[in-house]
């Protein structure tokens, strides 16, 4: 399955996230923070849907009330 999703709040624009049997194979953010998106799309390639959503949920970034990981979360909430 392959999840397209447009965060909001954040600066990244859209988010592709790749799953296959509850496990996350790839995932690509366009736009936002260059370092901070590629290093969190490689740390939950390979991890379960509800690890990486535990993990990442409810994350803020400065005064924003989400974060690209936390937008990451709820794009992974559609796989389940």
């Amino acid at each position: 399955m392959i999840i397209e999703y447009d965060p909001q709040g954040v600066c990244a624009r859209h988010m592709t996230i790749e799953v296959e049997n509850g496990v996350i194979q790839s995932a690509r953010t366009l736009g936002g923070c260059p370092g901070n998106s590629v290093a969190v799309t490689r740390l939950i390639e390979g991890m379960r849907v509800e690890e990486a959503i535990r993990r990442l949920e409810g994350i803020r970034c400065g005064n924003k009330s989400t974060s690209c990981p936390d937008q990451i979360a709820k794009a992974l909430k559609q796989a389940l």
